[in-house]
């Protein structure tokens, strides 16, 4: 028996339509950042240099003016000129497409959620991060072009898999930003506070709450108790069993739409992956009895989209 409905034939064209803008965008913006900050001629001592700067106020000599020096810079002017326009051209395109995702009810994933996952893109740390748990449904959804059961769905917080593996790269990323995940988490809602019995979870002012998760430390040169950025009032992650199983699960990536037709990428775990770990968190012997029913259901729906409509 399906456990789902289909989001109909006019919404799912205007998704392939809005997922291929969002996706020309995604690369559009990834070849400008190539030529982030920009190329000026300095004098100094008497002649002219060209000086390449970057956008956290760096800068470095290319060279002395010469027919080489010449030609790279009117060849940076030339591309940054065309990749900003191809990024501003697509991010109008892409805004109508939003405006029509509204009107004919593509998506239904909380706009926060998708504020969120825009925002660990804005910030570029995005990579560092995979959504596991409930929400990850918004993506099998949007991939398949359904909408599941209410029940499967219910949940008042998201969990984000921290890749601790890769923390120093991370910290580096925070420190180029100036903010902490949790003042980034405020740029969407102002109203994200640290809960006091628990530093690795944000929660609004209407009790959604965002929580920090990572694998169990493997050795002593993984560290924890572990914080995201080094200010004493960031968000901690916590550590969850079998993480690591999570980790290394096949990547899965889609782009999402909110109920009001926003747009955002969203990094999970392979369908199958999922379903395995749902099935698992359901025979623990601790967990939760009101929780065991919907990590069934989950899984079992997750699995059969998978097959029937994903075809892995």
């Amino acid at each position: 028996m399906e456990r789902w409905l289909e989001i109909g034939e006019d919404a799912l064209r205007q998704y392939i339509d809005a997922k291929m803008v969002f996706e020309a965008l995604e690369a559009a913006r990834k070849k400008a950042a190539e030529v982030r900050g920009g190329m000026v001629w300095r004098t100094i001592k008497g002649r002219d240099y060209l000086i390449k700067t970057g956008t956290d106020a760096s800068h470095r000599s290319v060279g002395p003016r010469s027919e080489e020096t010449e030609a790279i810079y009117t060849k940076f002017k030339t591309r940054k000129e065309v990749d900003e326009a191809r990024v501003k051209t697509l991010r109008d395109e892409l805004e109508k497409h939003q405006r029509i995702n509204r009107a004919v009810h593509v998506g239904r994933a909380p706009d926060l959620l998708v504020g969120i996952l825009a925002m660990l893109d804005q910030l570029n740390i995005a990579e560092h991060f995979i959504v596991i748990g409930t929400h990850a449904l918004y993506a099998y959804e949007a991939a398949a072009g359904v909408r599941f059961e209410e029940g499967a769905l219910a949940t008042r917080d998201v969990d984000l898999l921290w890749d601790t593996r890769k923390r120093v790269q991370f910290w580096s990323q925070m420190k180029e930003t100036d903010t902490t995940m949790l003042n980034a988490l405020r740029k969407v809602d102002k109203t994200f506070e640290l809960r006091e019995d628990q530093p690795s979870t944000a929660v609004n002012a209407k009790g959604f709450e965002v929580d920090i998760i990572r694998r169990e430390a493997a050795n002593t040169t993984d560290p924890h108790p572990l914080r995201l950025t080094d200010d004493e009032d960031d968000l901690w992650a916590v550590q969850a069993h079998r993480a690591s199983a999570l980790l290394g699960a096949k990547p899965f990536s889609v782009p999402i739409v909110s109920v009001t037709g926003k747009m955002a990428r969203m990094r999970t775990i392979d369908p199958l992956d999922f379903a395995k770990f749902k099935r698992w968190m359901s025979a623990l012997p601790n967990r939760d009895p009101l929780k065991v029913s919907r990590d069934k259901l989950q899984a079992s729906i997750v699995e059969q989209v998978a097959k029937e409509r994903l075809a892995l």
